[in-house]
């Protein structure tokens, strides 16, 4: 089996509809991941195990998780490889709840942490493919082709307005 560049790993099941949204960056990038759901209150000797083996898999870990958020931490003080965190929306708190307890990690273990949410699982998919395209010149290049069309895309939408209002 080969190894895989990306983990992406979520505290439950019902993480999995917004991480989907970086599992369908990652798969536009044609970057191999892998996911697993696990927590780091629950299943902590699984995420212990998961961490201490991650060098050996992946580059990048992408770390999804509510409420404490604490996988993402978990994880990064355990392995070298980054760890990229993205907290999720909650129904108590709207998600600021897990958006904190990514922040907030003690010095020396850092998790680069992300909006909360669909659109900051886009931006982990988006870093961890930063991340990787350091020392991936293919890679590089379809992050530069990329971000031109988002750019063609805002380019094309303020047409689409000037026009709408009578301004070209």
């Amino acid at each position: 089996m080969a190894n895989k560049k990306i983990g992406i790993v979520m505290g439950s099941n019902s993480d999995l509809e917004t991480m989907k949204e970086a599992i369908t960056i990652l798969k536009e990038f044609e970057v191999d991941f892998d996911v697993n759901i696990m927590s780091a209150h629950r299943s902590p000797e699984l995420v212990h195990s998961y961490a201490l083996e991650a060098e050996k898999k992946y580059d990048v870990i992408i770390a999804a998780a509510g409420g404490a958020a604490h996988l993402a931490g978990v994880i990064a003080s355990l392995t070298p490889i980054p760890v990229i965190g993205v907290p999720m929306l909650t129904s108590g708190l709207g998600g600021l709840d897990s958006l904190l307890s990514m922040v907030q990690m003690p010095s020396g273990i850092p998790v680069p942490t992300m909006g909360i949410g669909k659109s900051g699982a886009v931006n982990a998919a988006i870093l961890a493919v930063q991340i990787l395209s350091v020392s991936d010149q293919k890679l590089r290049q379809k992050l530069v082709s990329y971000k031109k069309k988002l750019a063609d895309e805002v380019a094309n939408k303020d047409k689409e307005a000037r026009k709408e209002l009578g301004l070209l």
